[in-house]
């Protein structure tokens, strides 16, 4: 691969881990934050403190205050930023983004308040740009450790998937690419959800057999959301939807799940969210998921569930007995999507 610069954009946690993976892997790059302050601290330390601070970053990395030199003559701008920052980190990226050069984001979530998918926003406002989304079961900080991790990048350019997964492929962290885009942000950002739910059943002590049962339902809502949205079933059975799921479920430093079960064990809310310290996407994505259930028309029992607790129209309890509630039917019925 011929030498390329990537400007990571958001130095948070997942955008310091991506940064010193993509140095690590030969690659020129460059780590933008808004944070003036807070990012001089890291090029100072070679360390992120706030977010990282086991991490010793590369000397080579470049850590860069300025947006727009950030950007300058790169080949790659990653966006690693929460998806409440997208819209606004797009159109302040967009008229600074070399001809050319290319754009991919690591976000996972949907545009609050619309429900839009990320690549549609960018397609909008960087038309023949070549976009592609990372996702997968990633947490920063075992990427940060160099633990073995596999992702998927999708893109509807099939050589831009190509090349952005080169530059993250090595040093036991694998790349995987494909071109259903929709369906692995679908992935990524319904997860979120359904770890809240796992998380509270888990504050609640309802077992193992409990965690499983939600997780199994919960995949069957995202296949079926999925297929309404013409998602392929084969990328959510995968890195992006299933891997992803399973990891956000049952891992320890999934943000989601230790914000439900800090909700399963009576934690108020908003106690529940400052206790984390950093972005819930789950707690803003549940009402992105079923605004799409409703425009399809679509039952999503365990999302439409976690939806309520987090609006305080339920409690945990309530929710429980809800969903236990609910009428015996069939696991599939004649066709799975219906």
């Amino acid at each position: 691969m011929s030498r390329a610069t990537v400007a990571v954009l958001g130095a948070g946690s997942w955008g310091t881990a991506l940064a010193a993976l993509l140095c690590g892997n030969g690659i020129a790059t460059r780590l933008w934050g808004r944070d003036a302050d807070a990012l001089a601290r890291i090029a100072a330390r070679h360390r992120n403190q706030q977010y990282l601070p086991d991490l010793e970053l590369p000397p080579e990395l470049a850590c860069v205050p300025d947006l727009a030199e950030a950007l300058r003559g790169v080949d790659v701008a990653l966006v690693a930023v929460p998806s409440h920052a997208f819209r606004q980190m797009l159109l302040d990226a967009a008229p600074l983004l070399p001809a050319g050069a290319g754009y991919a984001w690591a976000t996972k979530g949907f545009e609050p308040g619309t429900g839009r998918f990320l690549h549609e926003l960018v397609t909008e406002r960087m038309p023949g740009t070549p976009a592609a989304v990372v996702t997968g079961p990633s947490f920063a900080r075992e990427v940060a450790a160099g633990m073995p991790t596999a992702v998927t990048v999708h893109s509807g350019d099939d050589a831009f998937a190509h090349r952005v997964a080169e530059m993250l492929h090595g040093n036991g962290f694998r790349a995987y690419t494909g071109n259903d885009m929709l369906g692995a942000e679908l992935g990524g950002a319904m997860k979120n959800v359904l770890a809240v739910a796992t998380g509270v059943a888990d504050g609640m002590q309802l077992g193992l057999n409990a965690r499983a049962g939600l997780i199994t339902r919960g995949m069957n809502e995202m296949l079926r959301l999925g297929h309404a949205l013409g998602a392929e079933a084969q990328t959510l059975m995968g890195l992006a939807g299933l891997g992803d799921l399973v990891l956000t479920c049952t891992g320890d430093l999934s943000r989601n799940h230790r914000f439900g079960f800090a909700l399963g064990r009576g934690v108020p809310l908003k106690q529940a969210l400052a206790d984390i310290g950093q972005v819930v996407e789950g707690a803003v994505t549940a009402d992105e998921v079923m605004r799409l259930a409703t425009r399809h028309d679509l039952d999503l029992p365990i999302s439409q569930h976690v939806q309520a607790v987090l609006r305080g129209e339920m409690t945990p309890t309530d929710a429980l007995h809800s969903l236990l509630a609910r009428e015996r039917k069939p696991e599939y019925p004649e066709n799975l999507f219906h």
